[in-house]
């Protein structure tokens, strides 16, 4: 599919930008080997890397966010990403190309994030492909996280663009549900963590694409 009228492209963080697994793993296994427990492979935390703590919690010792350490371990284990945040997380390959073709042509692009922005701030900073970003919304700048719409519609007006000219690229089916709520195009980022049992066509994305350079694409008409 091809979008029209499109005058801004927003995107999702880990697993549609950056690869954040490696780092995401590694200090949810650190709190294992800090127990004595034995590591667990990389394989196994990669697949949960999009649902934050709670994935990355869930994987190391089988918890969910009722559980009554659950509060305790998260922190723990924020404490510990945050010591690591850019060590081993990369930009996904296509990604600076992408980035550099809507810049040339002229297209303010941003993120929108559930990321708390105690880590989306300094790992941006530290990367420097988001120097050119024009917004950055975490998932507490505004009183709402997606799947709710209201961060989608700050970096809009962040951006100075009308929610229906912005495009939303995101790899889980809660960025999906929030761009058709702000009435953004969506696109589906079937790449990074989504595991082969994910089925992406339902969850209603006006696009999938494979890669991030096929989203330029979708815009070849905009």
């Amino acid at each position: 599919m091809q979008f029209n009228h499109v005058r801004a492209v927003l995107f999702d963080l880990d697993g549609t930008l950056v690869d954040s697994a490696p780092d995401l793993g590694a200090a949810a296994d650190k709190m294992r080997l800090d127990r004595g427990l034995p590591s667990l492979p990389y394989e196994r935390y990669r697949p949960m890397a999009g649902a934050g703590a709670r994935g990355m919690l869930g994987e190391a010792f089988g918890i969910t966010p009722e559980h009554q350490d659950f509060a305790a371990l998260r922190e723990e284990f924020f404490q510990n990403y945050e010591a690591r945040l850019t060590a081993l997380t990369t930009v996904f390959d296509g990604v600076p190309e992408l980035i550099a073709a809507l810049v040339a042509r002229q297209l303010p692009w941003g993120v929108v994030t559930n990321k708390s922005a105690r880590f989306t701030l300094p790992l941006t900073q530290a990367m420097p492909l988001f120097q050119t970003a024009a917004a950055v919304v975490s998932g507490d700048t505004t009183p709402f996280a997606k799947p709710h719409p209201e961060p989608l519609f700050e970096a809009a007006r962040r951006l100075g663009v009308a929610p229906e000219h912005c495009l939303y690229v995101g790899d889980d089916e809660r960025d999906i549900v929030a761009g058709l709520a702000a009435g953004m195009g969506t696109v589906a980022a079937c790449y990074g963590y989504l595991g082969q049992r994910t089925d992406t066509q339902a969850w209603g994305a006006h696009a999938e694409i494979k890669s991030p350079l096929q989203l330029l694409q979708c815009l070849a008409e905009a």
